[in-house]
């Protein structure tokens, strides 16, 4: 499995359109071949943070995704509401167990 996490800020005006941006995505992403989860937050401590959660089935999925419109359109919208660089830390783990 591939994790990348993206946190970012806005100015507190401009985080409803990012995260309507984002929303308006979710499904394209989610289609896409080999994601797994794809989970945008808000943070309640900060009217200014967003951090979006991916989880594919490995690094190649992520790939294809960094070269698809939908990043593409992402980052036309967002990255000039952006106050200062983005973060994106990715992981390769093992799932251990899935708990219900």
């Amino acid at each position: 499995m591939f994790i990348a996490i993206l946190d970012f800020r806005t100015a507190a005006a401009d985080r409803p359109a990012a995260l309507a941006h984002l929303d308006g995505e979710r499904n394209r992403v989610r289609a896409m071949p080999g994601n797994l989860a794809f989970r945008v937050y808000a943070a309640r401590e900060d009217d200014t943070a967003v951090a979006v959660v991916h989880e594919w089935d490995d690094e190649a999925s992520f790939a294809g995704y960094l070269r698809s419109d939908s990043f593409a359109r992402l980052g036309e919208v967002i990255r000039p509401l952006m106050i200062g660089a983005p973060v994106s830390r990715r992981f390769r783990a093992d799932l251990l167990e899935t708990v219900t």
